[in-house]
């Protein structure tokens, strides 16, 4: 039998085809992607991946929001539980990378730990699932992180089911008309891992090719109600005037402001306005603010949508409208388990791969998992931090050493039956 301290490494021909398979769903001919959830191009995606799962004997799991899985066992029924993944759908033109990356190296690190066992005689101990989450980009249902936040009992399901577009569309009729209405359960399993592209250029600067992230930022996302008096923006004296696209401004720059405040704790944006009734010969009677506030500390969050609740009703009264809060889904901020964050940094170590230590802004599913169970984000490096568009690039080499090492963390975690303080210890 060999070493068990070997090295595993990717199958870097599967991990090709599949990411350059996987790319062509939605493809929008200039390297990018546009593939929102539960559009036709999404399911032809998972469809898909539901085929690759199938034929190389994983059971298909389909649970009750919608979440794909793939399960198969090496090790008995018994035997430690151990999850990977992140999601397959897009953003609005978007890249192909977010997301569909840590979907296929997850497939891939299972099935090169699998192959690499086989032909080194050593007996799996732990057997494996393989997560598309449904919904994790919040782009056409809001909030983001929906199926992976249901799966981890942090939101309500038949609240989610209601999720509507602005077509008026809900997930749960799409989750029908798409044939992703299941019914199966999966199990808690024993961690989770997601691997993912960095979106930002903090690694490029740093020269890292791999980075753990050791907290996720926390986040409130706000939605807006302005009402106005819809007008014609001809005769109506401008005095008279109720614009609710005039209020909305006046909002939009004090969310910027906030940011402004306390610079580098808090990130702020209003990306999303939905006016009605959006003619350019009407003064809007309706506009709807998708604003976002996100910190690493809950105290600046807090702060945050408290001077947001102060300011909303003196800047309604400049434009003679009002202002209300509607909605609030808060994510808060957190740590990853400080074992996986180890147990990167040792694999990336024994690879020789340069390493940092991040923080996460944007949010992933591994931060809805992370509530319930012990959780890691591991980030390779973007191409001048670019992420959801086109340009979204993150090089060959440095995808390959993101998976060799998600592939060796398996065979560390496989080989300690799952045991996390034994894994980082074996290799401490």
């Amino acid at each position: 039998m060999s070493d068990t301290l070997d090295l595993a490494q990717i199958d870097a021909g599967l991990f090709q085809t599949l990411m350059e398979k996987v790319s062509e769903f939605g493809s929008t001919g200039d390297g990018g992607v546009d593939r929102p959830v539960l559009t036709d191009a999404h399911k032809a995606a998972r469809d898909w991946f539901i085929s690759e799962l199938t034929a190389r004997g994983y059971t298909v799991v389909i649970d009750d929001i919608g979440n794909l899985f793939g399960r198969i066992d090496l090790a008995g029924p018994d035997a430690p539980l151990v999850m990977l993944g992140s999601h397959l759908d897009s953003q609005p033109k978007g890249g192909r990378f977010d997301g569909a990356y840590g979907v296929m190296a997850a497939l891939a690190a299972v099935e090169s730990w699998r192959a690499s066992a086989a032909a080194q005689g050593i007996a799996p101990k732990c057997n494996y699932v393989v997560a598309d989450w449904m919904n994790e980009e919040g782009a056409r249902f809001q909030p983001s992180l929906l199926g992976s936040s249901v799966w981890a009992g942090l939101v309500e399901r038949d609240w989610a089911l209601e999720r509507r577009d602005r077509d008026g569309k809900s997930v749960g009729e799409e989750l029908v008309r798409t044939g992703f209405n299941g019914t199966g359960v999966m199990p808690k399993p024993d961690l989770y891992l997601e691997i993912h592209i960095e979106g930002d250029s903090k690694m490029e600067q740093a020269g890292a090719r791999i980075a753990p992230y050791a907290r996720h930022w926390g986040a409130y996302k706000v939605r807006i109600e302005v009402t106005g008096e819809q007008n014609h923006t001809g005769p109506t004296p401008m005095e008279e005037r109720k614009d609710a696209v005039l209020g909305a401004a006046y909002i939009i720059a004090k969310v910027r402001e906030l940011a402004e405040t306390a610079a580098d704790t808090l990130y702020t944006s209003v990306a999303r306005v939905d006016i009605s009734p959006n003619s350019p010969n009407i003064v809007p009677g309706k506009a709807i603010l998708f604003a976002e506030l996100r910190s690493p500390e809950q105290a600046m969050l807090d702060w945050s949508l408290g001077e947001l609740r102060k300011a909303l009703p003196g800047l309604a009264a400049q434009a003679q409208v009002s202002a209300e809060i509607a909605a609030i889904d808060e994510r808060p901020a957190g740590r990853f388990d400080p074992r996986l964050v180890k147990l990167t940094e040792q694999a990336a170590d024994a690879f020789g791969y340069p390493r940092i230590e991040l923080d996460t802004v944007g949010g992933h599913d591994a931060v809805a998992v992370n509530a319930i169970l012990p959780a890691i984000v591991i980030a390779v490096p973007s191409v001048n931090g670019v992420i959801h568009r086109n340009d979204e690039y993150t090089s060959p080499e440095d995808l390959a050493a993101g998976c060799d090492v998600f592939v060796d963390i398996v065979r560390r975690v496989d080989q300690a039956g799952g045991d996390l303080d034994k894994a980082v210890g074996a290799n401490a």
